[in-house]
């Protein structure tokens, strides 16, 4: 039987002690959010990533382990079931070795074999299969199988049937299969032809081949893809004679058998006709699977540097939907994000008043004090960006602006939970007010939408969407509580990525806030309906309440630590009110003296939520983002013309793929820095490199103004 303790702590190379607590948490109930923030002394520190990852391991291996028992039952129905047998099935790892197992004793459709059978011709094929015969003469032999009542015509009818079975039978074996399997992998090459006589997007795999095992994830979607669309042809090469006698090695028991030639002719067909076509599909499953998971992968890494972006605290912000011809929206929101005013201004078509505009968009800056612009980067943004650096100019004083990544803003604005928020104000605009508050909290506003309408990774829309929706899900649930969630402003929306809080619940929290007021402490939340002790428990820790009488209810300690953390600064001379006072930078200069080990014993807690209460005590309310680099605001414009080669820039990371990464360096397009300019040492993946949202010095390669693309480098060497 499968060790599934033992399996997860080879695969996640962590003790199996540590495994075993993690899965009787899950089993518990508790979320991967709080496991990971507070019950590290259980699982040793492992971080929520690890945990997901043991998660879904566990969830596989369950399933792979109910899919045993199932197969074993059902193969002991039919009488068939040997301890061998047995033993192999309960010693499977994936499901594809556990269905070749059972794919002999699977209920089959009518084939050629199965028609055999009823015909009354296993008895020669088994005669065949056997090999003993070496004097006689096969078909004198497959003459008495002749049946007419049974549509067995002829001798050579009898023996062709009997072939059938045995193709049938080498090639439901599970080791024979998993050889050709095995092959196909390693030495068989991916070939694509153009299936269209036309220019298209995919004109580089119009002949093109590639060695399977080597193939990149990338371009196997981009395949996929390009044959979705019937624009290629795709198929796997690889040298059929080379596996015809690997399998023959195999099955050839007595070559000098009257029946080895028969054999061989049911071994080839059994590769053409039954395993080839079945094993081609399955490694490029395999491939499209592999590929899928690294581009999801991809995704939630670039989206949740997307989410932890620092937000743009204290400032009134204006946000511009570009638009031709509806006209530029725009959406003035206070340090709150609270709406304060909005407009229609028509800038971006030349026969268009440009001063106009100018002195309309003015006279909204002015009127609101606005400090910073945040352009949606949609259609229309490079004429707008044009004529703010302009205005910014004209300005009196300093305002900044900068190119906010609009995705997903229009599926916010005509949702459902977009005419909740905002229902005075029509679509158009509600997206100018969602580009605005995204600048302000990218975490609070990108949580309101679709992850997969965010617009950061590559060929999301290619994977299975139901993992990706899981896994993003997850993304958002971890950088979520991460950071912490004001109890006090966090909208229904938000409130349901908070560990074990569902959308219910999320709204009844929205609803007792309306009803009695701002949340005074975090025990309140128990008053909520249908939030009970467990919820409270899971969820309360990443909940902050500012201003709270009790300090410690705006920070990430957990309510259950609040006795312990009382008792040590208690111990070490310190109350709670000395956190917001004077005290604070005296306790931050002692805690480095303090003996953890020893306070830990002598408060009864784990040393690992020790640590992170002493964290907190240092800096009270503190935002994990706030030590990120802030984005990049601007208050002039450049041209793709007026970009030479050799200029040195300063550059927003906008999104990293598996070839590179994409840059905002002022101009409506992205630059690309691919990976081989990314170092001058070899980089394995460009996230090793950089992550969504960094500031980076790059250096213009080339400018190809007719197709808009910008070659970068980020190589030393080359600055």
């Amino acid at each position: 039987m499968l060790d599934i303790v033992k399996q997860l702590a080879q695969e996640l190379n962590i003790g199996e002690k540590q495994v075993e607590s993690t899965i009787d948490l899950i089993d518990q109930g508790n979320t991967i959010p709080f496991i990971a923030r507070y019950r590290k002394e259980a699982t040793g520190g492992l971080d929520d990533s690890i945990l997901r990852n043991l998660f879904e391991r566990l969830t596989y291996l369950r399933n792979l382990q109910a899919r045993q028992q199932e197969i074993i039952r059902l193969i002991e129905e039919q009488g068939k079931l040997t301890e061998e047998l047995a033993n192999k099935i309960q010693s499977a790892t994936t499901m594809t070795e556990l269905e070749d197992l059972y794919r002999p004793y699977r209920p089959k459709r009518r084939t050629r074999a199965t028609i055999a059978k009823e015909k009354g011709l296993e008895p020669l094929a088994e005669i065949l299969w056997a090999q003993e015969l070496v004097d006689g003469d096969i078909i004198e032999i497959a003459s008495r199988y002749v049946n007419p009542e049974k549509e067995v015509n002829s001798p050579e009818e009898a023996l062709q049937g009997a072939m059938d079975i045995v193709a049938e039978m080498i090639s439901d074996d599970a080791d024979l299969r998993k050889i050709v399997r095995d092959y196909t992998y390693e030495n068989g090459t991916l070939v694509t032809k153009a299936a269209v006589d036309e220019s298209t997007v995919y004109e580089m795999y119009y002949d093109y081949s590639e060695a399977v095992k080597r193939i990149v994830p990338h371009r196997v979607l981009a395949i996929n893809r390009g044959e979705r669309e019937k624009v290629l042809s795709v198929k796997i090469d690889v040298d059929q004679e080379a596996i015809l006698n690997l399998l023959l090695e195999r099955i050839i028991k007595n070559a000098d058998s009257i029946s080895a030639p028969f054999i061989r002719e049911a071994a080839a067909d059994a590769y053409n006709r039954l395993i080839a076509p079945s094993i081609e599909r399955e490694i490029r499953n395999i491939l499209t699977e592999r590929a899928e998971e690294q581009a999801i992968k991809v995704f939630s890494k670039n989206l949740k540097s997307l989410l932890l972006q620092p937000p743009i605290k204290g400032k009134i912000v204006m946000g511009i939907d570009p638009g031709y011809r509806t006209g530029n929206k725009l959406a003035v929101v206070d340090e709150t994000g609270k709406v304060l005013d909005t407009g229609i201004v028509y800038m971006t078509l030349p026969d268009h008043d440009k001063d106009r505009a100018k002195d309309e968009l003015k006279a909204l800056i002015v009127k609101n004090n606005v400090d910073i612009i945040a352009i949606g980067n949609g259609t229309g943004s490079r004429e707008t960006e044009i004529v703010v650096a302009e205005l910014l100019k004209e300005l009196g004083r300093k305002v900044y602006y900068t190119v906010v990544n609009e995705a997903g803003a229009s599926v916010y604005s005509a949702s459902p939970l977009g005419a909740e928020e905002f229902p005075d104000y029509a679509v158009a605009f509600r997206s100018a007010i969602s580009i605005a508050r995204r600048l302000q909290d990218p975490l609070a506003e990108l949580g309101k939408i679709d992850p997969k309408s965010i617009g950061v990774g590559q060929y999301q829309h290619d994977v299975n969407q139901k993992r990706l929706a899981e896994t993003l899900r997850g993304v958002v649930e971890d950088c979520v509580n991460s950071v912490g969630v004001d109890l006090n402003t966090a909208s229904a929306s938000l409130l349901q990525y908070v560990a074990g809080i569902s959308s219910k619940v999320a709204k009844n929290i929205v609803a007792y806030r309306n009803e009695n007021g701002k949340f005074t402490s975090r025990e309140e939340l128990l008053k909520v309906k249908g939030l009970g002790p467990k919820t409270f428990q899971q969820c309360a820790g990443f909940l902050r309440i500012p201003g709270a009488a009790n300090i410690l209810d705006n920070t990430a300690v957990h309510p259950e630590s609040y006795e312990a953390t009382l008792r040590l600064l208690e111990l070490k001379g310190y109350s709670l009110e000395d956190l917001g006072k004077e005290g604070l930078e005296k306790l931050k200069q002692e805690i480095g003296s303090w003996n953890v080990d020893e306070l830990a014993s002598i408060l009864g807690i784990g040393v690992p939520t020790l640590k992170d209460i002493l964290a907190e005590l240092q800096k009270p309310g503190r935002d994990p983002r706030d030590e990120l680099p802030a984005p990049q605001l601007r208050s002039d414009v450049m041209d793709i013309k007026d970009l030479k080669p050799n200029m040195v820039l300063m550059g927003t990371v906008r999104n990293v793929v598996d070839f590179g990464a994409f840059v905002d360096i002022g101009v409506q397009q992205d630059g690309l820095v691919h990976i081989s300019q990314m170092s001058d040492k070899y980089v394995r993946h460009p996230m090793d490199v950089v992550q969504v949202g960094d500031i980076v010095k790059v250096r213009v390669l080339n400018v190809d103004i007719e197709k808009k693309r910008i070659s970068l480098t980020m190589k030393e060497e080359e600055l």
